[in-house]
């Protein structure tokens, strides 16, 4: 018997083809879409559009927001759309600009005169893509399928966001770039840059209703490739012993657990009396970043975006050799992070309350230092008023 369903699928999408021979491009249309496939609104391409608001280009421009719930309160004049329905699939056609922040959806086809603007999503400590030698994503472990499908959606990448030059060459090499790369850091750290300022922080704290007289330590681990419920969907995988750190450090501190994008699950966090802070997965984490006093993660990207704060960060690597032989391996030595490696919650609990700030940059002060320096290369608090320009300058060329 036919599937209705998959067949409804393929006439749909055999006449968006069709259509996109006939539906020309509109130079002042650009179409948003975040790493967490429309899920939220967080990353580069909400604050390149923040910018557009602030500058009143929301007016001159048509912003299209690919949304999974287009109820999302967005500021500004923009159009919010339903990721993958029929709007979504006339506005790819439509637009003069995509921003997205990670892989576009396989069966979108970009224009010739659509330009792409990649911002990626993070300094890579984890293989990537070209890279990979191995994969164990969902169950899925077929390499040589995982590079073709990979390297032929970056084909169509006009620019690409680095945030430094160790990032650039990799790439280049592992996403078999050869668009124009922005060298000019990352949009979503402009707020880091430009608004780490007591006003800010307190402002954040109050709508959050997180108590200010409490010290923050934001966990933001990675996803485990091999742990999920289905394909694209994982499992939040940690060896921390919430209740362990609730007795020892709640008289002084909130845990703010904020799940990787990738990440989907229910967990009871009122069992812990008000200690862990139940992330909505809505929150912004720039802004966790700005209000926390402490970061722990372990093989993530915040790690570079964090560092641009200049405040502790620990590294809670519990399963690190089984990571770098069974799922990714690293682009560099760990051991050159700037904060200590640890493998148990009781070495945590140790470390927090034992050393102060002043104590852990002591330790590790220079190591944060030549970090800084190599992987905060770009951010200069001004990424996206650059990536505005090269719009403008686009579409005046266009006319």
């Amino acid at each position: 018997m036919v599937n209705l369903k998959e067949m409804i699928k393929k006439i749909v999408f055999a006449g968006y083809k069709l259509s996109s021979h006939f539906i020309p491009v509109k130079h002042n249309v650009i179409m948003f879409e975040e790493s967490s496939n429309g899920r939220n609104y967080t990353g580069n391409p909400r604050y390149i559009y923040e910018e557009m608001v602030k500058q009143g280009l929301d007016k001159k421009y048509k912003c299209v927001w690919s949304l999974q719930n287009p109820e999302i309160e967005i500021p500004g004049n923009c159009v919010k759309i339903k990721r993958s329905r029929a709007k979504f699939l006339y506005y790819s056609l439509r637009s003069g600009f995509w921003i997205f922040d990670s892989r576009h959806q396989y069966y979108l086809k970009k224009s010739k005169n659509t330009k792409f603007i990649q911002t990626w999503h993070g300094t890579p400590l984890k293989k990537l893509a070209l890279d990979m030698d191995k994969v164990n994503m969902s169950g899925h472990q077929d390499i040589e399928d995982y590079r073709a499908k990979f390297k032929e959606s970056t084909s169509v990448w006009d620019y690409l966001i680095s945030q430094n030059s160790f990032s650039s060459k990799i790439f280049k090499r592992a996403f078999a770039f050869n668009g124009e790369m922005l060298e000019i850091g990352y949009p979503r750290n402009d707020i880091l840059v430009n608004e780490n300022n007591e006003i800010k922080i307190n402002e954040i704290k109050e709508r959050l209703n997180i108590d200010e007289d409490k010290k923050i330590i934001l966990y933001a681990p990675t996803w485990r490739d091999n742990q999920f419920h289905e394909s694209g969907i994982y499992k939040f995988a940690t060896e921390m012993d919430f209740n362990a750190m609730q007795n020892a450090l709640s008289d002084d501190y909130v845990l703010i657990v904020k799940f990787h994008y990738l990440v989907k699950d229910k967990i009871d966090w009122k069992k812990y009396g008000g200690f862990v802070i139940e992330c909505n997965e809505m929150w912004d984490i720039q802004e966790l970043y700005l209000i926390s006093d402490i970061l722990i993660t372990d093989y993530s990207s915040v790690m570079f975006d964090y560092a641009l704060l200049n405040r502790p960060i620990l590294f809670f690597t519990y399963d690190m050799e089984f990571y770098k032989d069974n799922l990714r391996d690293f682009y560099f030595d760990i051991n050159t992070v700037p904060g200590p490696l640890i493998e148990t919650t009781e070495e945590l609990i140790e470390f927090i309350k034992n050393n102060t700030e002043e104590e852990y940059f002591e330790k590790y002060g220079d190591k944060y230092h030549d970090f800084r320096e190599k992987y905060n290369e770009f951010d200069d608090g001004k990424a996206s008023e650059n990536i505005i320009r090269l719009i403008e300058k686009s579409n005046k060329q266009d006319q």
